[in-house]
């Protein structure tokens, strides 16, 4: 994260609006668990995923360690006990509850984490109007909206435990449910000539730190899909024996389809229905395919004769492209779209971002010439730098304004909880 000497009133303007972000970063993660009973917020479904109320506290322990802990004269911790409890992987911070165990933390309450969260959200406010605080203001609202998407997807993997399919928002009645955007309405495929292009975060405004130094990288000609793959077409691959064809599959991946008897994408039943935050519903042959891991995208691309693109170039495509134009399900900067919430549903809206994640075929690695930040703050990103791939776009669980084209979202090749989709490539 970068930060530039502003004139006193641009500081001021500046403070002021990252104060309307902050607060309305902090309601929306409020108002998506509203819904949730106690238990509800309170269960963990895998060690991937964490309970909402987790979730809740986390973000609310960042503030308290990172700001008000050393920027507040005479903050005292709400409870001395619970950073214990809320620290997720920083060593800095010392000891933690293991993350496996989230979901046992039946105290304190969810009312109680409220509680907890009203206090800190108040204390805060006289820190918002620094401009010298700024940047880690910026970076602690930028790591509530991941935890928004996060908890977004890990409720859902929570209810799709339960036999009885429960939804966390009614159903969408008929005429309502958003409808796939036609393949007309994009491009078959984006061609670029190649050639030598600038990746990286250009330094204007908020970025992580993996998302730099900016760089140049030697492009061949390509050319990126205008759509994501569909469900439709994912169910052709299924038809065609995709997931029992060996030579089809990385060899982990094929290791990994036997081992957890892989048939399909996650949350999906052979009757033609998926799970959503709705409830079971029939699934939109149009619409993008989600919850799929890397290796079963990399099977699909090689099915299809294709492959996934590098993240350098869909970065490459992406650009010119507006990342904060997307349309996911909740928006903290232009107007909370919290009357009844829902639906959480990709729609295979035109353009990069905003439907579901996008795999890549890059390994996530750090940039040439990144450097591990000073403190904490440092773990955030970096030590995360192996076996892992990288992701690009956003999903429909994303808040609005949170991805641009430099961001780089990663995960293992076998996890899929997420609204993860695919987006072909091939040489040209």
């Amino acid at each position: 994260m970068q930060r530039k000497e502003l004139p006193i009133a641009a500081q001021g303007s500046q403070s002021e609006a990252l104060a309307v972000h902050f607060r309305a970063t902090r309601a929306l993660t409020e108002a998506l668990v509203a819904p949730l009973s106690d238990a509800d917020a309170s269960i963990q479904s895998m060690e991937d995923a964490s309970p909402a109320k987790w979730h809740l506290a986390h973000t609310t322990w960042f503030w308290e360690t990172f700001l008000l802990r050393e920027h507040a004269p005479g903050y005292a911790l709400h409870d001395e006990r619970w950073p214990f409890l809320f620290n997720s992987y920083y060593e800095a911070e010392g000891a933690r509850i293991a993350r496996g165990a989230r979901g046992m933390l039946s105290r304190p309450t969810l009312d109680e984490v409220l509680a907890w969260r009203a206090h800190v959200s108040a204390a805060m406010e006289p820190l918002l109007g620094d401009p010298a605080l700024g940047p880690l203001i910026a970076l602690g609202i930028a790591h509530e909206e991941q935890h928004i998407e996060l908890l977004i997807t890990d409720i859902k993997h929570a209810l799709f435990q339960n036999p009885l399919g429960p939804p966390m928002w009614p159903a969408a009645g008929k005429g309502e449910a958003a409808a796939a955007t036609p393949a007309a309405a994009c491009p078959a495929w984006h061609a670029h000539p190649g050639g030598i292009a600038l990746v990286g975060h250009s330094g204007e405004g908020f970025a992580f730190d993996n998302e730099g130094p900016r760089h140049r990288v030697l492009l061949e000609p390509f050319a990126l899909a205008g759509q994501l793959v569909t469900n439709g077409e994912w169910a052709e691959f299924i038809a065609d024996g995709g997931y029992a064809n060996a030579r089809l599959w990385l060899a982990d991946g094929w290791g990994w389809v036997q081992r957890e008897g892989i048939r399909a994408p996650l949350y999906w039943r052979e009757d033609g229905a998926q799970f959503t935050h709705q409830g079971w519903q029939a699934r939109d042959p149009h619409a993008p395919v989600t919850h799929i891991s890397h290796f079963e995208a990399d099977a699909f691309a090689t099915w299809a004769g294709a492959r996934l693109p590098t993240e350098f170039e869909w970065e490459a495509i992406a650009r010119g492209q507006d990342g904060a134009s997307a349309v996911p399900a909740h928006d903290p900067a232009g107007g909370n779209q919290l009357d009844g919430a829902g639906p959480v549903l990709p729609t295979g809206a035109p353009g990069l971002f905003g439907d579901c994640w996008q795999f890549t075929r890059s390994a996530y690695l750090p940039y040439p010439g990144f450097r591990v930040a000073d403190g904490a703050v440092g773990e955030y990103n970096g030590k995360f730098m192996s076996g892992q791939v990288v992701l690009r776009g956003a999903s429909c669980a994303t808040v609005r304004g949170h991805s641009r084209c430099s961001y780089r979202n990663f995960f293992y090749p076998h996890q899929r909880w997420q609204f993860t989709g695919l987006r072909l490539a091939k040489d040209a």
